[in-house]
C-alpha cells in the first residue's frame, strides 16, 4: 500500500507542477531566412562554337529590374579552365538604356531571325524574364555570323539583335 501511495503522490506532483518542458520558456522563433535575391530580368548568353562539351558556361550579362547588373567579361575565354569561375563585376545599366532594351526585345520577339543550315556555329541568347510570369521572351540567334540563304528581313532582324546585344554590353557601368 505504501508503494501505491508513493506512486500516487508522484503522479499528483507531476500533474500539479507540469513537466519540465511545459514550464520552460518557449524556444525563440528561428531567424528569418535571408531574402532570396531577385532573379535577373534580362540575361545575355553567348554559347560559342565548340562549347557543347563544357558545363561552366554562364551569362555574359545579367540585368535586374532596378538596373543593377553583373558582367562577366572573360566568360568566353577559352584559356580559362572550366573549374575556374569567370570574373564578375557589379555595376548598373542606365534607366534609359534599360527601357530601350526592354522595348527592342519586345519588338524583336516576333521577328524571324532565321536558322542557317550551318551546324554547331554557336548561338546568342537574350532572355527577358519580367517579374510577372507568363511574359517571358527568349530570343535566340543561331549561328550569329551566318547569313547565307537568309531573307533580307531575317538578315535585318539579325543585325538588330546583334546591335541590341552589343548596346546592352556597352551600356554596363562598373561600380
Amino acid at each position: 500500500m505504501r508503494k501505491t501511495k508513493s506512486v500516487l503522490l508522484l503522479l499528483v506532483l507531476l500533474c500539479a507542477a507540469g513537466s519540465g518542458l511545459a514550464a520552460a520558456e518557449p524556444e525563440p522563433a528561428p531567424a528569418p531566412a535571408p531574402s532570396t535575391p531577385a532573379l535577373a530580368e534580362i540575361i545575355l548568353t553567348f554559347i560559342p562554337n565548340g562549347w557543347t562539351g563544357r558545363h561552366d558556361l554562364r551569362p555574359e550579362l545579367e540585368i535586374y529590374a532596378d538596373g543593377r547588373a553583373i558582367r562577366r567579361p572573360d566568360v568566353l575565354d577559352i584559356a580559362r579552365a572550366p573549374d575556374v569561375p569567370p570574373q564578375e563585376f557589379s555595376g548598373t545599366i542606365p534607366p534609359d538604356a534599360l527601357r530601350a532594351a526592354r522595348a527592342e526585345i519586345r519588338a524583336l520577339y516576333d521577328v524571324d531571325l532565321g536558322e542557317p543550315d550551318v551546324k554547331d556555329e554557336g548561338k546568342q541568347i537574350i532572355d527577358l524574364m519580367p517579374a510577372k510570369q507568363g511574359q517571358e521572351m527568349h530570343l535566340i540567334l543561331y549561328a550569329p555570323g551566318a547569313t547565307a540563304d537568309l531573307s533580307p528581313e531575317q538578315q535585318d532582324g539579325r543585325i538588330r539583335f546583334t546591335a541590341l546585344y552589343r548596346r546592352m554590353l556597352e551600356a554596363f557601368v562598373q561600380d
